[in-house]
Order: structure tokens, then C-alpha cells, then sequence
């Protein structure tokens, strides 16, 4: 695929290669969320299906890109409240001794509510180290065991782009019994997730990243065992007949069908929402699989060139193909984020590498200044 940098509001001095830290909006979104600050000014002419509309298009729109049903997404404003939706749910499985498995340097949001629910419940939260060899994959599954009741992991990691095979994970946490909590923040959108072989139990991505949505709007799918479960919240957009604006004084024990008792109160904010969609509507135009070979593309030949300049990258087999991490060379000093951002390029440092996440807006050009910038810069 061509660049698609039109579609963005980026200047041609900014090289942007850090959509793992937040992606830009596209122009769609920006116009539909301007179009949303202007209804927003005229509350007489919100009408009650406004509450609702733009999170079932959500649904729907997810349910079709992403894989699964419509009815087991939710509306969710970040990671962290997706992933103690989460908690919330599990936690009455958990007995003392028992244990909750996350990776080694995972983002906090997929380890502080556990840490939570551990200390109430007695159980432990055990992690799985670095693997020298890369193989994350292997070294989680060594960890499992019968006294693993939660394992809570990416399918990449955060910090540098390693890949997890979920596919496998899933058959040793059957295995084994485990419930399975995904957080898919920083690859759904840009790579593919096989749902329906993976079968997590839980499924969170905040969108601001790979999913360019506006910030604070994220997405849950909860497998079908657990839609059941007590939410978060108790939120009355989630119950039967809130349609109904007259009546809600008479208060429904019943919620609405799937997920949606998970989704965060004030769900239809429609400075945001129409901002989602947009991403998601764009994104299925382009095909997950397009991005996927346009970032791989990117990020193969970065990775070579760093590689013959001394910097440590990740073996192919273990990268992700949208995003990865690199070691400066052994030689270098500086600070190679500050540098590049002088030159208006910007990458992040994660841990102790530098972290590339390009996307669909980068072109030739962009790739061409930053391997300049580096050749220079590392002399």
C-alpha cells in the first residue's frame, strides 16, 4: 500500500515513527468529532437513540474487523478499566496460594488490578522472566501449572515488539485450566488476532494507538461464559428499557443482552465516539492484512540496517511485524531519542531499547531521514 500520510494531518517536516505511543487522528475523525462538538452545543436536538446508536455501530464495526460477535463488545475508556472489568469478574475463583501470571516489564495496566485482587483474595501475582533465547511464547508456557488460575498477557510486548503466540498459550491454558485476559493494546489494528482460535476470556485494546481512535475510548470483548458476570459499574444505559426516558424511575433488574452491562457509564459521548468509528471504518477499508505487509515492509528494512550498525534487534522469528525494539550499539552514549527528535523524528525508549512503530502514514522519505539521522548520529 502507498502511504496514505493524506489522510493524516501531519506536517512534511515530522517523521513520525512512535504510533506505539499514540497515534495521530485521521482527518475523518477530526471531522466527525468537530461535528460532534456541535451537537453537543444543541442538547434539544439529542434525541434517546443518540445514547445508544454510535456504540452499537461500534459493535458492529469491531465484530466485523476484529472477529467475534457483536454482542460481546463493549464500550470501555481505557485498558485499565477493561482489564479490572476483568478482575472484577475472576475474582471469585481465586483462592489463597493460588496464582496470576503476567510477563516481565508488562504496561501497568495489565498488572496493577491483579496485584489488587490477589492482596484481597490471598492469591499471589507471579511473573514470567525475560527469556535470553526471545521466546516468550516457551518461557510462559514452562511457567504454567495447575496452582495458575489467571494468565494475563499481550500478544506483544510493550516495550519492544516481541511476539506471543496466543494460539499456543491457549491449548496449555486448557490444559491447565487457566482463564485467559488478553490485552491487545498495542497490536490490535495492526496485526492480525485470530479470536476465534485464541478464545480469550477477555479481550481489552485501548484505541488510541494501532485502532486510531481518539484518546479515552477502548474496546472489551468478553467471551460467552463470562457475560454474566457482575460489571465494573452499574451503569442504567446497560439495563433493559433504558430507551425509555419516562420510565426510568422504575428501575430494571435486567440487563441489556452480551457485553453490555460491561460498558463504561456515559458510553455515547459524541465528541468521541463518531471519532472511533471513523478509525474503524477506515481501517477496514485499508484490511488489517495491508497494513500489517506495508509495516512489516518499514520495519524489515530498518531492523537491517540497524543490525549492520551494531544495534541489537530482535530475531525476526520473535518480532512483531508492526513494531519492534533495539538496542543501541555497545559504543553509543547518547540519547538517541533526543537526538532524532531535533531533527523532528520521533521514536520512544521502552526499557533499555529504542522502540520504531511506524504506520501507514510514514513514506519513503520519512524512512529515508531517520536512517540518515541515525548513520549520523551513532558516528
Amino acid at each position: 500500500m502507498q502511504s496514505q500520510r493524506s489522510q493524516f494531518d501531519i506536517p512534511e517536516d515530522i517523521a513520525y515513527f512512535n504510533c506505539a505511543y499514540g497515534a495521530p487522528l485521521l482527518r475523518a475523525s477530526q471531522q466527525r468529532i468537530v461535528a460532534g462538538i456541535a451537537r453537543k452545543s444543541y442538547p434539544w436536538k439529542t434525541v434517546p437513540s443518540d445514547f445508544f446508536d454510535d456504540a452499537e455501530t461500534i459493535r458492529t464495526l469491531a465484530s466485523e474487523l476484529l472477529g467475534g460477535d457483536a454482542d460481546g463488545y463493549a464500550v470501555v475508556p481505557s485498558a485499565s478499566y477493561g482489564i479490572s472489568t476483568a478482575a472484577r469478574a475472576l475474582e471469585h475463583q481465586l483462592q489463597k496460594g493460588d496464582r496470576i501470571l503476567v510477563m516481565a516489564e508488562e504496561f501497568p495496566s495489565n498488572v496493577l488490578p491483579w496485584k489488587r485482587i490477589a492482596f484481597e483474595r490471598q492469591a499471589t501475582v507471579h511473573t514470567v522472566p525475560t527469556p535470553a533465547s526471545g521466546n516468550w511464547t516457551q518461557a510462559i508456557i514452562d511457567e504454567l501449572s495447575l496452582h495458575v488460575k489467571i494468565v494475563a498477557l499481550s500478544n506483544c510486548h510493550w516495550t519492544n515488539g516481541t511476539y506471543i503466540d496466543l494460539i499456543k498459550i491457549r491449548e496449555a491454558c486448557n490444559h491447565y485450566r487457566c482463564t485467559l485476559v488478553v490485552d491487545a493494546t498495542q497490536s490490535l489494528g495492526a496485526m492480525p488476532f485470530a479470536l476465534e482460535q485464541v478464545k480469550p476470556d477477555f479481550l481489552v485494546a485501548a484505541g488510541y494507538k494501532w485502532l486510531l481512535f481518539p484518546y479515552g475510548v477502548g474496546l472489551l470483548y468478553v467471551a460467552e461464559p463470562w457475560r454474566h458476570a457482575r460489571p465494573l459499574e452499574e451503569s442504567w444505559l446497560a439495563r433493559q428499557g433504558a430507551e425509555d426516558f419516562a420510565s426510568l424511575v422504575k428501575y430494571s433488574d435486567t440487563y441489556m443482552p452480551g457485553a453490555r452491562r460491561f460498558d463504561v457509564g456515559e458510553k455515547c459521548v459524541s465528541t468521541t465516539l463518531p471519532g472511533a468509528i471513523a478509525a474503524l471504518e477506515q481501517i477496514k477499508a485499508w484490511g488489517i492484512d495491508t497494513i500489517v505487509q506495508s509495516l512489516q515492509a518499514i520495519n524489515d528494512r530498518l531492523a537491517t540496517h540497524l543490525a549492520e550498525r551494531g544495534f541489537r534487534v530482535p530475531d525476526r522469528a520473535y518480532r512483531c511485524p508492526h513494531m519492534f525494539g533495539a538496542v543501541v550499539p555497545p559504543g553509543y552514549t547518547g540519547n538517541l531519542v533526543t537526538e532524532l527528535k531535533k531533527k523532528n523524528i520521533f521514536i520512544s525508549q521502552r526499557g533499555n531499547a529504542v522502540r520504531f512503530s511506524p504506520h501507514v502514514y510514514n513514506d519513503n522519505n520519512d524512512v529515508q531521514r531517520l536512517l540518515e539521522a541515525i548513520e549520523e548520529i551513532i558516528k
